[in-house]
């Protein structure tokens, strides 16, 4: 009997020494659990306050380049430079001076013989701001007011205005230069507003052919908002926003 119950103690301390080893063995196996650290709270970015320009409002801008009816391209761009800031209703300025204002050619007629004039249509799509902000319009040619454009021999375009006619440049001005035309029905039925740069005369059917209508850099004319805009307050330090 003391034989076999040393028996059973000494399995017993093998059966111990193995369970041991093989807890030992699978601690060692086991993979250590990484903790993912605390998410960083989330700050959101205060909206900064915008301010409405309305639609009907003119941006007075001067041509970058020269275009004319002989050379230019259905679908091509120009730029013209703001020359006045544009305040919103509230008296922030949020278009100052020095605004590029893209424009892109619409229609383009060539002068004709028999007297017809070269025609322009264009439209204005974008106004990037010098601090690099970019805001899309829906602007159209138009006049100065008689107020601010004095002189026509300062280079300032200017037209008649009359309701429901688009205005368009077209050749007839003096040295070769454009005038504002209000066109009915997009381009039939133009009439002569200002002249740019000097004493034009009427265009006759006499004439063996029509003058182009050729803007010249440095032309200062008004692109009128079909649709408001809303910008935030202008600052310097803005970053790039398109």
């Amino acid at each position: 009997m003391k034989y076999l119950s040393k028996i059973n103690m000494l399995l017993a301390f093998v059966v111990l020494a193995l369970s041991g080893a093989m807890f030992e063995t699978a601690a060692q196996k086991r993979k250590p659990v990484l903790r993912k650290p605390a998410p960083k709270p989330v700050v959101k970015p205060v909206a900064e306050p915008v301010f409405a320009v309305n639609s009907g409002t003119v941006l007075r801008v001067r041509m970058n380049s020269t275009i004319t009816s002989k050379s230019a391209i259905v679908g091509s761009t120009f730029t013209t430079t703001v020359t006045e800031p544009v305040y919103s209703t509230t008296g922030v300025i949020v278009v100052p001076t020095g605004s590029i204002v893209t424009g892109r050619v619409d229609s383009v007629t060539p002068a004709a013989k028999g007297g017809k004039p070269g025609t322009i249509d264009v439209s204005f799509t974008q106004v990037r701001l010098p601090n690099g902000k970019v805001r899309a319009i829906n602007g159209s040619l138009t006049d100065l007011d008689s107020k601010s454009a004095k002189s026509d021999n300062e280079g300032v375009a200017s037209g008649d205005k009359m309701k429901n006619r688009k205005l368009i440049f077209i050749g007839g001005g003096g040295a070769g230069g454009a005038v504002l035309g209000g066109a009915i029905g997009g381009g039939k039925g133009a009439l002569i507003g200002g002249i740019i740069g000097g004493v034009g005369g009427l265009i006759t059917e006499t004439q063996t052919k029509g003058e182009e209508a050729t803007v010249k850099s440095g032309t200062e004319f008004g692109i009128y908002l079909n649709q408001p805009i809303s910008l935030p307050r202008f600052r310097e330090t803005d970053g790039v926003i398109q």
